[in-house]
């Protein structure tokens, strides 16, 4: 079997560390046969779609339905070690929710501040995502920002354009709810093969990719505690019903 991930470390204080935070950054882990494969797996998505087409449409592209494109996207959905980095932050009990690719070529615009919902009023329902970057990034192309503590609001509705508009509509006057510090901004970067754990309602944004920059190859998968429904369970009835190896238990919505 693929070995996914090199050695690294998940204990008490990185877990710790993500909950205060809302985000754990994994430095260069995907392993380099891993990487290669993801990488032409999302070119193969890339050549599906058209450059801005995530986020523009609810339609299913098949970059928000990526793993349903590609059945090497699909078979690490019940990866033995992505599993088992899911269930050590979520517990045993999980479902898969989605698999997007997140592909940023050249001159790409980036994304506005937002978050995600899930059990908004029940903390004890955990949605995580999972994102591997595979050629990494510079915070200033193509590179994920957040506001660390943001995920403990559990607020939904928070959209932002600039950095500057959610300093103003948003940020001002807030505090972390553990520490009591003003929330900040946070702008990431990261070495290739990196993996970076996000709670869903954390919030988070993508600045624009340099017009002489090579792709982003970048591909998230989901998985989450049942009990609610999620909007961002990018799933058809078909692929539903699939037998993949390893996925038994975590397919359906409950």
């Amino acid at each position: 079997m693929l070995q996914l991930f090199s050695p690294y470390v998940l204990g008490p204080q990185q877990k710790a560390e993500l909950d205060e935070r809302g985000h754990l950054v994994l430095p260069g882990i995907v392993s380099a046969d891993a990487r290669a494969l993801l990488t032409e797996a999302l070119k193969r998505i890339a050549a599906l779609q058209e450059p801005f087409g995530y986020g523009r449409t609810e339609e299913p592209t098949p970059s928000k339905f990526a793993a349903e494109h590609d059945t090497f996207l699909a078979s690490l959905i019940g990866h033995p070690e992505l599993l088992a980095l899911a269930r050590s932050v979520l517990g045993h009990d999980i479902r898969y929710d989605h698999c997007v690719a997140l592909n940023r070529l050249a001159d790409n615009p980036g994304l506005r501040w937002h978050t995600h919902e899930y059990a908004d009023d029940e903390p004890s329902l955990g949605f995580l995502r999972i994102f591997f970057y595979l050629n990494g990034f510079a915070a200033d192309d193509g590179g994920l920002k957040a506001v660390p503590g943001s995920h403990l609001f559990r607020d939904s509705q928070i959209l932002a354009q600039t950095d500057e508009e959610l300093q103003r509509v948003w940020l001002d006057g807030k505090r972390h709810p553990l520490t009591g510090e003003p929330l900040r901004i946070e702008h990431l970067s990261s070495p290739p093969g990196t993996v970076i754990l996000m709670w869903t309602h954390a919030l988070h944004g993508v600045t624009p990719r340099k017009p002489t920059s090579a792709t982003r190859w970048t591909v998230v998968y989901g998985y989450r505690n049942p009990g609610r429904p999620s909007k961002a369970r990018w799933i058809s009835e078909e692929f539903e019903r699939r037998s993949l190896p390893g996925t038994e238990g975590l397919m359906s919505l409950y």
